[in-house]
């Protein structure tokens, strides 16, 4: 009997082994170098870097970013980013790319909150000529009721300290002046809206999948598939910013065979596709530049199956 479970239990373990590892990198996408073993693959989970605070000093609200009741809203006129949501008193909204809207959901945890204080939901008024119906409210990290607009939630910034001041946009490439209709303001200064990874069809080289900004996603021939790993530290991490996780249903037109987030050799998480790592360039300034193809001869736009756009066979 000892004999037959310690049997049993190899061929469950084999059985286990082979069905990942034909879930991951088996096409004839790049090369393969030795490395660790995947370790922590994970479905992707959302979070943000303290960098993303956007702080200059202790984080500290000013007193005008404070958590002061929203009352009537506002359409500002901007001449850099149109149409900006206001508080009555003049100040500046902002919202989070980290959060979500479907369904409304505030990943500002409380120190988070010291910089980008939550806009309270109560006695909030719709900006004239704005549906009120936009207008909701979303439960915060310290049990308060937030406000929503068209369900993404809402906040100021402490570095703002005059009616019109818009100094956080932008700020950490995740934090942008809210619109009336509850969408990034400023055409040019930020994205549109976009799936966290989502796909594009660019004239040189097809179809190619780009991040929550639009900026085109790489991938590096010289990481593994199986066992994961990314070559790329160091200096190389700062040119080539990994991909963070991306959870599956924040996804449009991505396969999800393979799509699972690893440890990278820094203790940083990192996305992949068809379990190949995949990055951001730092060369690539706005949305729709491939500054990145070819570079090296190592560096190629990722197609949504994980494969080099344009790589040498």
């Amino acid at each position: 009997m000892k004999t037959s479970w310690r049997s049993a239990s190899l061929v469950a373990t084999g059985a286990a082994l082979l069905a990942l590892t034909t879930a991951c990198g088996q096409d004839e996408g790049g090369r393969r170098t030795d490395g660790q073993n995947v370790g922590n693959a994970a479905q992707a989970q959302g979070g943000y870097r303290d960098d993303a605070y956007g702080s200059s000093g202790d984080g500290s609200a000013s007193p005008a970013a404070k958590a002061a009741p929203a009352g009537q809203l506002a359409a500002r006129d901007s001449e850099k980013l149109g149409k900006v949501l206001t508080d009555g008193a003049g100040m500046t909204f902002y919202r989070f790319d980290k959060d979500t809207a479907k369904p409304p959901r505030t990943n500002c945890d409380d120190t988070c909150r010291k910089t980008w204080p939550a806009v309270p939901a109560s006695g909030a008024k719709a900006a004239a000529g704005v549906d009120p119906s936009l207008l909701g409210s979303v439960t915060a990290a310290d049990g308060t009721k937030q406000l929503t607009v068209a369900g993404w939630p809402v906040y100021r910034y402490a570095m703002d300290t005059a009616p019109g001041d818009a100094k956080g946009q932008g700020v950490g490439g995740v934090w942008y002046a809210a619109a009336p209709d509850g969408k990034k303001a400023g055409p040019a200064a930020a994205p549109a809206d976009l799936q966290g990874l989502s796909t594009r069809n660019d004239p040189k080289l097809g179809e190619i999948v780009v991040d929550k900004n639009g900026m085109t996603v790489y991938r590096f021939l010289k990481d593994s598939a199986w066992p994961i790993k990314s070559a790329c530290v160091g200096a190389c991490a700062t040119k080539w910013p990994a991909v963070e996780p991306v959870a599956k249903n924040d996804t449009k037109n991505i396969p999800l065979k393979g799509f699972m987030a690893f440890t990278r050799p820094d203790g940083g998480r990192q996305q992949t596709l068809n379990c190949w790592p995949v990055y951001t360039f730092s060369g690539d300034k706005k949305p729709g530049d491939v500054n990145g193809q070819g570079v090296g001869g190592t560096w190629y736009a990722a197609s949504p199956q994980g494969k080099p756009v344009g790589a040498p066979r």
